[in-house]
């Protein structure tokens, strides 16, 4: 894919799958992933493999694991277990295969929508998104002096848009507390389908949930003999929302222990509406150096 392609081409297409047998889909990832395959692109196309295999019903939670780094270079297969059918729930299992191996597995269900109480968490207090810069321009500013490589890869088109207070300086200044805001949308259009937004929001929502457990302790991506990653993600969508429009991504994490973090997320729509809570452990641990 050309450059001129990478950035004319939205994440609906770049998430796409090819149907390959009936409970078989194949995807790849685009041209501008780093090292190894970001998360969030393998739970959203692994919701879509199941959505390929459920006709009416909407997606209300998934769980999964991630188990082994994907390599972007290397086609992703997505295998669907119709585990059930029922009279009010469908429950999908769905594995994600490179080179033969499982890199990841997850578990969805779906069900009609249906009237029936109602309560929330209001969405809490904090700067609006129309008051921050978006998080790439702090970023160029902070590595302005970085060789061109870092430079060029700063340039490519990032298809979720993010501000937040200090996302990309959440080391700098001592310990923080657990907590953090960042507000997000998809810059690109996702069209009038209510399952693909979802799917984009799966994908957003492994952004800067691991960080905000590495705030206290004053540690980020690159911190020498650091070592971190995602291992397990749960979601749950309470309502339908339109993510072409700003949200507000509001992570706290209650414990860190055992070499693990946990964070928990809740996504708000602009005017407050609750639209999804996120639960994610990740590894967090140092080195040895041995």
């Amino acid at each position: 894919m050309s450059e001129v392609d990478a950035q004319d081409e939205t994440l609906v297409e770049t998430l796409q799958l090819e149907r390959i047998e009936e409970n078989l889909f194949r995807g790849t990832s685009p041209d501008t992933a780093p090292g190894r395959i970001f998360g969030g692109q393998v739970i959203a196309q692994s919701l879509l493999a199941a959505y390929g295999t459920v006709e009416d019903r909407v997606c209300h939670s998934l769980h999964c694991y991630f188990l082994r780094p994907g390599d972007p270079t290397v086609p992703i297969l997505f295998e669907v277990d119709r585990s059930r059918d029922g009279g009010s729930f469908t429950t999908r299992r769905v594995v994600a295969i490179q080179r033969g191996k499982q890199i990841f597995n997850l578990a969805a269900s779906f069900k009609d929508p249906e009237d029936g109480f109602q309560h929330q968490a209001d969405m809490p207090p904090g700067p609006h998104w129309s008051e921050l810069k978006d998080q790439m321009e702090v970023l160029r500013e902070l590595m302005k002096d970085a060789p061109e490589q870092a430079k060029r890869w700063l340039s490519r088109p990032m298809p979720i848009e993010m501000r937040s207070k200090d996302a990309r300086t959440y080391w700098m200044d001592g310990p923080k507390e657990p907590v953090s805001q960042n507000w997000f949308r998809c810059r690109t259009p996702i069209g009038g389908d209510p399952r693909m937004h979802q799917v984009i929001l799966a994908y957003a929502s492994d952004m800067n949930l691991l960080s905000t457990a590495m705030r206290p302790h004053q540690v980020h991506w690159q911190t020498k003999d650091f070592q971190s990653a995602s291992l397990d993600h749960a979601m749950w969508f309470h309502k339908p929302t339109d993510f072409n429009t700003w949200h507000l991504y509001a992570h706290d994490s209650p414990s860190a222990s055992d070499g693990r973090g946990l964070i928990r997320g809740s996504i708000y729509a602009e005017d407050g509406t609750l639209v999804a809570t996120v639960a994610q452990e990740g590894l967090m641990r140092m080195r040895s150096g041995k």
